[in-house]
């Protein structure tokens, strides 16, 4: 098995792009949330979903590697589309994990158009009888 190239500075190749997609992510919803276009509990979920997802695939790698039991793909694919798709993006790249199976990548990309579908939606207002009846989505725009 050919390994990947590392960079210069010590990162996996594709790292430092799958960097800058989660940073312009996380940019973008900050800016919206500090106009008030989103409650600030969105980025907080982004980030922490991120965290769980990057640790699954970090436990998922490590399980690879000593012949353990692996994580379902249908579990990284569940995260992913519930938010942690930024950190999968990491993971996967840092990693070096699930970046050669192509039926996998194809229904990771599909989980982030998804997710990114469902979080256009609730910010286009779509979500006005929806995030009603939860406290921490209420919020006044400014």
């Amino acid at each position: 098995m050919k390994r990947r190239q590392r960079k210069s500075g010590g990162l996996p190749a594709g790292t430092s792009r799958a960097l800058a997609i989660g940073g312009i992510f996380f940019g973008l919803i900050t800016v919206f949330t500090l106009i008030g276009q989103l409650p600030p509990v969105i980025p907080l979920f982004y980030a922490g979903m991120s965290l769980l997802t990057y640790l699954v695939y970090y436990l998922d790698k490590s399980a690879a590697r000593s012949g353990r039991r692996r994580t379902k793909e249908n579990s990284l694919h569940l995260l992913s589309l519930l938010g942690g798709w930024p950190g999968a993006l990491v993971a996967q790249q840092h990693l070096r994990h699930k970046t050669r199976k192509q039926p996998f990548r194809l229904i990771f990309w599909l989980t982030v158009t998804a997710n990114l579908m469902a979080l256009a939606w609730l910010h286009s207002g779509g979500n006005t009888g929806f995030l009603a009846g939860f406290p921490l989505f209420v919020y006044t725009s400014v």
